[in-house]
Formats: C-alpha cells, structure tokens, sequence
C-alpha cells in the first residue's frame, strides 16, 4: 500500500472550466485516499489508490460532476470475520453550487455542495457516494458458511461434516446417568 494521500490530491481547481453553461472538461487522475472512506466493516483505507474517470460540466447554478470512480475496499466478512476485498465502483453525479446562485441562496448550509473560491473538494462527495453503495453487513462471498457456533472453527475450512454433539441441559443429568450405569455394568 503506498503512504496516505494528500487531502488537497482530491480538491479541483475549476477555474480552467469557466462558468458558461456547457463547457466540459474531462478530469482523469489517481489518487491516495487521504482518510478512511466508508462504513465500519468496509472501506476504502487510507492510501489506497482511487481512480477518478469525471466529467466536470459548467452549469448556471454550479459545476456538475459526473463519471466513475474506482478503488479497492477492505472488508471483515461478518460472517467468518475473515479480512477481504474486493473492487469499489462509483458513479457520483452531484452539483457544486457557485457562491452567488440560486441554489446556495436557497439551500441550507449543509444541504448542497459549493464551489469555494473556485475550487470543489470532491472527499465528501466519495464518502457519502461509498455509503450509499457499500454493504452494511459485508461478507467475503455470498455462500460463506461462517464460523461454527460451538468452537468458532470456520466452515469452509472445518471437515465435512462438522458437528458437535450437543445434549439439552435439561436432560444431562439422565444422560450422566445412563453413561455410568453402561460403566458401572461393564465391570
């Protein structure tokens, strides 16, 4: 894994596009995740690499920003706990707000995103994008068996057939007693 990115990596400069309506420009870079991006079991680590294929278009209230971005997420599978990952695969599509718009005007602080000093940060727009589609409840592949409940041994490493004799409670004392009667008998 390389070292943790710099947080300005993932802050554009959209000065370039210009503010009239229509005008594109592609912005294609890799970058390190400079924070933890995602949920508690599954996430993007810090210093992973993220691969940003966005399209940034100038529109009257804002700059849209649209594409696809691509990165490796680390899991713990909450079935057998074992650590996994797997490829993450966004297609963020949000506006940045110009200062002076309608939008900022009547939008609430935290409602919409802004173009500040015409510049767009685009680490909020990942984290909130990766929450939307990562799982809440990962699992390193669909048919994991997961742990065994009486000695925690995984499943698919456990040998066929793996179980566990297990005697109600409410019935122990009998079976204790029928174990040292078949003792007591074979004397």
């Amino acid at each position: 894994m390389t070292g943790v990115g710099n947080r300005d990596d993932l802050v554009i400069d959209t000065r370039s596009l210009g503010r009239r309506p229509g005008s594109m420009l592609p912005y294609r870079a890799t970058v390190s995740a400079p924070s933890r991006i995602g949920l508690e079991m599954i996430a993007i680590e810090p210093g992973t690499p993220i691969d940003l294929d966005l399209r940034l278009e100038a529109v009257s209230e804002g700059v849209l920003v649209s594409g696809t971005v691509r990165s490796t997420v680390t899991g713990e599978c909450i079935r057998c706990l074992d650590t996994f990952t797997d490829e993450l695969v966004i297609e963020p599509q949000e506006l940045f707000a110009y200062p002076d718009s309608l939008t900022v005007e009547t939008s609430e602080e935290d409602e919409v995103r802004r173009v500040e000093r015409d510049r767009i940060d685009l680490e909020p727009m990942l984290i909130d994008a990766a929450a939307a589609v990562l799982p809440f409840q990962p699992v390193c592949s669909p048919d994991c068996l997961g742990l065994c409940s009486v000695c925690g041994i995984r499943l698919a490493i456990a040998e066929p057939g793996h179980s566990h004799e297990t005697i109600d409670p409410r019935w122990a004392a009998l079976a204790e007693k029928a174990t040292s009667e078949g003792t007591d008998s074979e004397r």
